[in-house]
């Protein structure tokens, strides 16, 4: 078989309308999943603003603090950090097949919608960059841009078995870095440390330190573009999430999950065992249980984004158990679960939210409130943060209205047709 998309016998490009691709019911539970990730993006990011604490070699969080701060800097490093941005990259793909698969059900010219799905991961590139450079250096927006550019255009139309067979590789290639990683760092511990030096993470950190706006929009645009195309592509984990994201929105596992149970049940069981068990290692290594020595701990920057692929793919399947355990409930659903899938259907104005909120607050050229708080009032911010957007996702979502982040972007891929 050579595709398992569907393709209509009499494709008319007039179909291709923003509701050839929404319409009919959103299916729950990536849209929960949407809405919980961007809190565990709040709770990611936020240490990154903490730009008068020190930094270890390995992680971005501080070496030190009460025994309330390296309780959530435990609790962030196993089940948070290198956890959500595959995530976010398998919710990312899942929603192109979706798209994709929607207009052809209409009639759509295939062709057409591959534009539309360009112009709209061009501009998501673009909108990246204006992250980037204005408030944010660690914007995804722009990864995940390019990572959609390459894949609707090298995988959409492959086979299953190819999408299966590209994951495979690229899996056991990010196994062997890692394993490598963690046999050279034993030879490495024998050795002397070197001479102390800033890390990578310690500058990329000061950053948000620079009290001239002006001045930090360089260093601020220099990190993004390392991070569009190492951790976008060079690191493996968000195309290995893109590829198995394919595969299962062809085959519906989170539009219906009831039918696809024991593969969710599996993927969430050993995502989140695997997940939370590396990233356990690396919590208990940073508040200095485990006795790794620091100029050896690099070795963590391989084995957090290999479990942190399954934690992340484990807490995808997580969120379409709970949504099949919603549905059998009945068609309705409560407060707090419509809220929080309010805010996954704009994830897109809901992250850039945070950054609206988090660096004027935080970065030296605001308010500098990153100069003063540790690991727990970081948190706490985050959440606070993450609360206010769902506060206006609700609003909107009460009155039949989009997020304004995502009302631009989808008039910049359909044009006037994208509508209000």
């Amino acid at each position: 078989m050579a595709t398992q998309t569907p393709t209509p016998s009499t494709p008319t490009p007039s179909a291709l309308t923003p509701s050839a691709l929404t319409t009919g019911s959103r299916a729950l539970a990536p849209d929960l999943a949407r809405g919980v990730m961007l809190l565990l993006i709040a709770l990611a990011n936020t240490p990154w603003y903490l730009y008068a604490t020190t930094t270890s070699n390995s992680s971005i969080h501080p070496t030190d603090g009460s025994t309330l701060d390296r309780v959530v800097q435990f609790a962030i490093i196993t089940t948070v950090d290198s956890r959500v941005y595959p995530m976010f990259a398998f919710l990312f793909g899942y929603g192109i097949v979706q798209m994709y698969q929607r207009s052809l059900d209409r009639g759509a010219d295939p062709q057409a919608v591959r534009r539309v799905l360009r112009r709209r991961h061009l501009w998501m590139i673009a909108i990246g960059f204006l992250h980037a450079a204005l408030l944010w250096m660690g914007d995804i927006v722009g990864a995940y841009g390019i990572v959609g550019l390459i894949f609707t255009a090298a995988f959409l139309q492959r086979r299953d078995r190819t999408l299966l067979v590209w994951a495979g590789v690229l899996t056991g290639l990010l196994t062997l870095a890692a394993t490598a990683a963690t046999v050279g760092s034993v030879f490495a511990a024998q050795a002397p440390p070197p001479a102390e030096a800033d890390g990578f993470l310690a500058w990329i950190k000061d950053i948000n330190g620079i009290e001239f706006w002006p001045a930090s929009i360089l260093p601020r645009l220099m990190v993004w573009v390392f991070l569009l195309t190492f951790q976008g592509l060079l690191s493996l984990v968000i195309p290995i999430a893109a590829l198995l994201a394919f595969w299962a929105a062809r085959h519906r596992v989170l539009d219906e999950p009831e039918r696809h149970r024991r593969l969710l049940t599996t993927v969430a069981v050993v995502g989140i065992v695997v997940g939370w068990g590396g990233g356990g290692v690396h919590a208990l290594q940073h508040v200095g249980v485990l006795p790794i020595p620091d100029h050896v701990s690099w070795v963590f920057s391989t084995t957090q984004p290999l479990t942190g692929l399954f934690g992340g793919l484990g807490y995808v399947a997580l969120f379409g158990l709970v949504a099949a355990a919603l549905a059998r409930r009945g068609p309705t659903v409560g407060p707090v679960t419509t809220a929080v899938t309010a805010v996954g259907k704009r994830s897109l104005s809901a992250y850039l939210a945070q950054s609206v909120l988090c660096a004027p607050l935080l970065s030296a050229w605001g308010l500098g409130l990153g100069a003063v708080l540790g690991s727990a009032g970081a948190a706490a911010l985050a959440i606070g943060v993450w609360l206010v957007t769902l506060t206006g996702c609700s609003l909107l979502e009460r009155r039949g209205r989009r997020g304004p982040a995502d009302w631009l972007l989808r008039r910049l891929a359909y044009g006037r047709s994208a509508g209000s």
